[in-house]
């Protein structure tokens, strides 16, 4: 990821962050906050959703505009957790290098070792 991105992204949380706290009948970040964790999070799944079926539908362009929309509610869904866009490409920086198979086995034993 490049700097610019990263700035981005960094921006975008900066727009969301001050749009919490404004009107919901004039924003519709703020609409979603007000409504709550349960309606930001279906909102993902409708998205997810989207990306899918854009990806079956095999139309770049349309694939990236809902990828655009899924990271965009994704990053509301962080901002609802007190966590930035920061927090996830640390944890993708932490994994860059690994084998995809490793870092999952990896995940797996971590929640093997934490069950009572």
């Amino acid at each position: 990821m490049t700097a610019s991105s990263n700035d981005t992204l960094a921006r975008l949380a900066a727009v969301i962050d001050a749009r919490r706290g404004a009107d919901p009948d004039k924003s519709y970040v703020a609409r979603l906050f007000h409504k709550g964790t349960d309606a930001i999070l279906k909102k993902i799944g409708e998205e997810a959703t989207e990306v899918v079926m854009a990806a079956k539908d095999g139309v770049p362009e349309r694939l990236v505009g809902e990828v655009a929309d899924l990271w965009f509610h994704s990053m509301i869904a962080l901002a609802q957790f007190g966590l930035k866009p920061a927090d996830v490409l640390a944890e993708l920086e932490r994994r860059a290098g690994l084998s995809g198979l490793d870092e999952f086995a990896s995940r797996k034993a971590q929640t093997r070792d934490q069950e009572p």
